[in-house]
């Protein structure tokens, strides 16, 4: 959901969260991953770190003749992934049982192998560094394991603000305050559209000819693109 908010303050509507922020170090970037306030105990909000970002700090680091240290930790980590998968769409408890369950024993078996390599590689080397990389952050790559809100890197989030992001500068020209909450709409269910994948230009035009023949304002989510994809789908 994007909204436009002229002045520096948090939008009051954040109140009743507590969140967890997804960030890449020493980076601009810092994405914020909300869930409502009952679902998380007073203050728990953390900082994950995606595992993406760990995982290509080990590529790049990898000597041109190859390592067997870093293809054994892109396995242990790709092993991570094969049961993030497996439940990828399903609600939070269920994914936290499974990460409890299946991936933290990996995640433990990974960061205890992860230090003992370390200590036999320089830390000054490209390897050795991206390895403390990791290692200092460990808390941050562990916080997936206890709320199934939030995702193992920040690849979804990141793709969903690129768009938003490139056309940062066609939003300069909104004319006004209330141009800038209009065009905040239309890209949140512009992007709500691609998400569920529905075509933008024809859910918008069933969502006006809804509106016009008089839908009534306590059936509106009837109108979100999820129920418009689910009624294409059936029709079909």
């Amino acid at each position: 959901m994007l909204k436009f908010d002229p002045g520096t303050k948090a939008p009051n509507s954040q109140k009743s969260f507590n969140s967890h922020s997804c960030t890449k170090a020493a980076s601009m970037m810092n994405l914020r991953v909300e869930t409502p306030s009952s679902s998380l105990a007073a203050g728990s909000g953390g900082r994950g770190r995606p595992y993406h970002h760990g995982r290509r700090k080990l590529i790049k680091a990898k000597p041109k003749k190859g390592s067997p240290i870093v293809d054994e930790a892109l396995l242990r980590i790709a092993a991570l992934y094969k049961i993030e998968d497996s439940i990828r769409g399903r609600d939070p408890e269920h994914r936290r049982a499974v990460r409890q369950n299946l991936s933290r024993p990996l995640v433990d078996e990974f960061f205890a192998w992860l230090s003992a390599q370390a200590a036999r590689v320089s830390r000054k080397s490209d390897l050795g560094q991206a390895m403390a990389y990791m290692l200092r952050r460990q808390d941050g790559f562990r916080l997936f394991l206890d709320d199934g809100c939030v995702d193992i890197d920040s690849n979804l989030v990141e793709n969903a603000i690129r768009s938003p992001a490139m056309n940062r500068r066609n939003a300069l020209f909104a004319g006004h305050d209330e141009g800038g909450r209009n065009w905040a709409r239309f890209a949140s269910l512009i992007g709500s559209c691609k998400m569920n994948g529905v075509e933008p230009y024809a859910y918008l035009r069933d969502l006006f000819i809804s509106l016009a023949t008089g839908h009534l304002a306590k059936d509106i989510d009837a109108l979100m693109p999820w129920a418009y994809a689910q009624r294409t789908s059936a029709s079909q």
